[in-house]
């Protein structure tokens, strides 16, 4: 579907497949600066019963052609690259991909604490699944282990353990159980093997491995016990999770030649964006991602660059509401139903949307059960995640609140396809929470994984689109944080506009108030807590100055508490949400 040279890139065509949509953006030079210029979207045909992405982009592309007026693929059903002399074409094209069945991962490592948790962490932002682990602190034989391996039928083994000229012994034993299990496996179902261990016996490792299945080896993901290295790891390990993706859905290869390499798993590109962001920002604060997919959601939480990624496979608001089952709590669902509605109706709801995870709620009564199921699994995924976040960092003084964070990025279509922007806030303040001062920020585009691959080729481009009105900036979000009885007195605001005009504003416990400053425009407010409230000035109680910029919602208040409280009168929740609601529309 290609033909291809090489010449500067100006022009870029990013692609998204997902399991229920595919996504085709065009990037582009206006006046000499880069800008998202237009967009196509189509059903995913990377699902059975076709297993074919091809089709699904074609249609994607072709949709974006009509939208832009350019003309992206040939009469011999090939994409134009580099641009023509007539304008048709892109000069560069990059990929993501979040479809496809969950890789399952068999991880061999020495240690729980150690190796294995590495391994974990290195597994956890991608489509993968660790299906079981071999180590020393197994209790089960050779014989049960290798039972296990032919049961569990991995697409790969990470095998990990031993610091650098440490431990050898004990790893090249459970590499002996590996390879008993390889050899007794049909060679077209042998998984691959990425060795990360103990750099010291990589030889050996490979001679008893490379001759039953393809291996390859990576610099120890554990030189020492207190040093970690993931990045070689990661690196290729998205390399073979794109061919072991190819081998069961067709297209894949395809694309990825014609992408030069650029064709990565979408939670990897959505993470480089948010390390991208958590270096331009305000280091004593983290940046937060949130992308809630059909069968995936992503939490990105970089601090000082250093990232924290999790893409929760089989957690989202499609066929991954699947994975909500084993830990769902109805009640906590059917909180944010302002309806008569009884368990049983969420259950069946999720079940029919794993069936058809395209379809759309139908009632308001539905619509209500989504967007509940919306704010369950985020709140869910963002409390794994930050149980793994770097301790000590700043933020309230009750470690079960979310740290500071600036900016916020969300997106998925749950959020960016809502009736109304002010919905869509809605649904992200309550599943985040975020406490003291943020910026949220709403990829109204779903960009962000398209600048995180296109980083790898053309960072200019990145920069630029991530600074334009691609994105829709909500408003800075200001979150006291504190205990009290709900009508009290939180937090007094004072705005002093670039006009010279001031407006002092009273917050009561319980409300959400916007605040009017039209986008773009400058302010600077001054804050004075009350009541022991905290907005992250230095603690509770402390005011402080705070620069503003004009959002869609212009500057916003939300002090309901954290975390928020629901009445159980369905007449009051019901009353409730219309009041936040109002608060926020025009």
């Amino acid at each position: 579907m290609t033909k291809t040279s090489l010449v500067d890139a100006d022009s870029l065509l990013a692609l998204e497949v997902g399991s229920v949509n595919t996504h085709a953006s065009l990037f582009d030079m206006v006046a000499d600066r880069y800008r998202f210029l237009a967009s196509g979207s189509a059903a995913s045909t990377a699902e059975a019963p076709m297993l074919d992405i091809i089709e699904g982009a074609r249609s994607a592309i072709t949709q974006l052609s009509s939208v832009s007026g350019r003309k992206f693929i040939d009469s011999d059903d090939s994409l134009i690259i580099p641009t023509a002399k007539d304008g048709a074409g892109v000069d560069r094209f990059v990929g993501t991909i979040s479809a496809g069945e969950p890789l399952k991962v068999l991880a061999v490592g020495l240690l729980k604490d150690v190796s294995l948790e590495s391994t974990r962490k290195l597994i956890d932002p991608f489509n993968a699944v660790i299906v079981d682990t071999f180590s020393l602190n197994d209790l089960r034989s050779a014989s049960d282990q290798i039972d296990a391996f032919l049961r569990h039928r991995p697409d790969l083994v990470v095998v990990t353990g031993g610091s650098n000229n440490g431990a050898s012994k004990s790893v090249l034993e459970l590499v002996n159980t590996l390879r008993m299990a390889l050899d007794l496996q049909p060679s077209r179902l042998r998984p691959e093997v990425l060795y990360a261990g103990n750099e010291a016996i990589v030889d050996q490792v490979q001679t008893m491995l490379a001759s039953l299945t393809s291996f390859s080896s990576v610099p120890n993901v554990r030189p020492s016990l207190d040093v970690e290295n993931l990045i070689p790891a990661e690196t290729r390990l998205v390399e073979i999770s794109r061919r072991i993706l190819g081998s069961k859905i067709l297209g894949v290869q395809d694309l990825d030649t014609i992408a030069k390499g650029h064709f990565i798993p979408t939670s990897i590109a959505y993470g480089r964006v948010v390390r991208f962001l958590s270096r331009l920002h305000d280091s004593r604060k983290g940046v937060l991602g949130v992308d809630i997919g059909a069968s995936t959601t992503t939490i990105a939480a970089a601090f000082g660059g250093e990232l924290n990624l999790d893409a929760y496979t089989g957690f989202g608001i499609g066929e991954g509401l699947k994975g909500l089952l084993s830990t769902l709590d109805p009640k906590a669902v059917l909180e944010w139903v302002p309806f008569e509605i009884n368990e049983g109706d969420v259950t069946n709801y999720i079940y029919n949307k794993t069936i058809y995870p395209s379809s759309l709620p139908a009632t308001p009564e539905d619509l209500a059960i989504e967007h509940a199921l919306a704010r369950q699994v985020v709140r869910t995924a963002l409390n794994r995640s930050k149980a793994r976040f770097p301790e000590k960092l700043p933020g309230p003084s009750d470690p079960e609140r979310m740290p500071w964070f600036e900016p916020i990025l969300v997106g998925g279509s749950v959020i960016t396809q809502a009736a109304s922007l002010a919905q869509s806030l809605l649904l992200a303040l309550d599943s985040i929470e975020p406490t003291g001062i943020s910026r949220l920020i709403l990829d109204k585009n779903s960009l962000a994984p398209a600048l995180g691959v296109a980083a790898g080729i053309n960072s200019l481009l990145s920069v630029q689109v991530l600074e334009s009105n691609a994105f829709l900036n909500f408003g800075t979000v200001i979150s006291p944080v504190g205990r009290g009885r709900t009508g009290i007195k939180v937090l007094r605001l004072k705005i002093v506009y670039s006009s010279g005009q001031e407006n002092t504003i009273e917050v009561r416990n319980g409300e959400i108030v916007r605040v009017p400053l039209p986008i773009g425009a400058a302010a600077q407010v001054h804050l004075q807590p009350l009541n022991r409230f905290d907005v992250g000035m230095g603690g509770p109680g402390k005011s402080g100055r705070l620069n503003v910029v004009g959002g869609h919602f212009g500057l916003l208040v939300d002090a309901r508490g954290r975390p928020v409280r629901l009445p159980k009168s369905i007449n009051k929740r019901r009353q409730m949400f219309d009041r936040w609601y109002s608060a926020l529309s025009d």
